[in-house]
């Protein structure tokens, strides 16, 4: 089968889906719809099927809810304000036992129990003066596709593919890195939705003896500065639930907790299941 990711658009007569195909996660996630929910859930259960799909994820909107909680979907997190201001329910539904199963969810449930016991302020950190912030051009897309290797065994989207980087900047993906001695040590991006006003931080990554100053604080600070310049206040991260690190950082960085995606796609070296993290850029 067919590995790379794509988006499809299905129109027909009373609806309109925007479905996300995602072989090698083996989901299937609906981004958009309009007109008639219950032939936008036959299509795309069509869809599960012809794909051999284990997982279904649908953006709800919240006069939904209940027609999809009837169809047999579970919401498992919710992002404050993602469709113009109204809130996105992300529901699921698994097709294989396998994928239902999960041996870490007390783990994580303790985990997160322990974040919020950090002291929420946050003193600004300032990395050694070797380290410098810089926004990310096409000419770094081959060097951040070494960096995305070196810190990830197994990513969820080919950002090991430097023509990959390349097509997101394309697509307006915004990255920050820093660089130390001339090379990119950490780096983040930040997605953006145009049409709902949103906007996903995301391809987290620093080299582990560069772990100690900060700098993802600083990179995703500078990020949500560039998005509040475009006016995109719905600013939500998506992070894995066995690391401490980067679910604390969200933390201090005033994101809300706001679900967890149950065994959601295959990162770092297995299939994890993933932290919702939501702040609205409004109020800071």
């Amino acid at each position: 089968m067919n590995q790379t990711a794509y988006t499809t658009y299905i129109e027909e007569s009373n609806f309109f889906v925007e479905v996300y195909l995602d072989p090698f996660n083996k989901r299937i996630r609906v981004d958009d719809y309009r007109g008639n929910i219950q032939f936008v859930l036959k299509r795309v259960e069509e869809l599960v099927q012809d794909q051999h799909a284990e997982k279904l994820i649908v953006k709800g909107r919240s006069n939904d809810f209940m027609i999809l909680m009837e169809n047999g979907l579970q919401p498992e997190a919710v992002v404050d304000r993602f469709f113009l201001g109204s809130d996105a329910f992300f529901f699921s539904k698994f097709y294989s036992q396998d994928r239902k199963k999960n041996d870490h969810w007390i783990t994580e449930d303790g985990m997160i129990h322990s974040i919020y016991q950090l002291d929420p302020t946050m003193e600004k950190n300032f990395p050694p003066k070797e380290y410098e912030l810089k926004k990310a051009d096409e000419n770094c897309a081959a060097e951040l596709s070494t960096l995305y290797r070196q810190v990830f065994q197994v990513y969820p989207t080919p950002l090991h593919d430097p023509e990959y980087v390349k097509k997101t900047m394309e697509d307006g993906t915004i990255y920050y890195v820093y660089f130390h001695q001339g090379k990119i040590v950490s780096a983040a991006s930040a997605e953006i939705n145009f049409f709902y006003k949103n906007a996903e931080l995301t391809d987290c990554a620093t080299i582990s003896e560069h772990r100690k100053y900060g700098l993802m604080k600083m990179i995703l600070q500078e990020l949500e500065g560039e998005l509040k310049k475009r006016g995109i206040f719905c600013s939500y991260s998506i992070a894995r639930s066995l690391s401490f690190g980067m679910n604390a950082v969200l933390f201090q960085l005033g994101y809300s907790y706001r679900g967890r995606l149950m065994n959601n796609c295959y990162i770092y070296d297995k299939l994890e299941n993933m932290n919702m993290w939501v702040k609205n850029l409004a109020t800071c």
